[in-house]
């Protein structure tokens, strides 16, 4: 039976998939969310999430939070380069309605689309790192 789920190849799940991310990546941000990402190997993207207390001691906000996150990626996946990302959320995320934070995620995965055409060939094989500015 086919879900409209996240299925699990195209989620970050290993503590050395998050720190990869934290040491050689590129990064892209705004209001609500800042994204880490480096290309991979395996022909797809995949999502790894950082939503800490730091956004909201209320676990429902976090959650909230972390839905629209993966329902954002779920629906663009296919199109986005075979990268690994983790999205971070910032502390004024908390207070944002969800219309507006799937607009600003949107926003993002074109940033990342616009940086990865625009980075030379032989740099993103190397995994050099690439800033997207605000």
């Amino acid at each position: 039976m086919l879900t409209a789920g996240l299925p699990r190849d195209a989620r970050l799940r290993r503590p050395g998939d998050f720190a990869a991310l934290r040491t050689n990546s590129g990064r892209a941000g705004g209001r609500c969310f800042h994204l880490r990402f480096r290309d991979n190997d395996l022909g797809h993207a995949r999502l790894g999430l950082a939503i800490s207390k730091r956004v909201s001691k209320r676990a429902v906000e976090r959650n909230r939070i972390k839905r629209l996150l993966r329902e954002s990626f779920r629906r663009v996946r296919h199109q986005l380069p075979a990268v690994d990302m983790m999205v971070m959320a910032r502390e004024q995320a908390a207070g944002v309605p969800g219309a507006e934070l799937l607009i600003e995620l949107d926003g993002l995965w074109k940033k990342l689309l616009a940086s990865h055409a625009a980075a030379p060939e032989p740099l993103k094989r190397a995994g050099q790192t690439t800033t997207i500015e605000r």
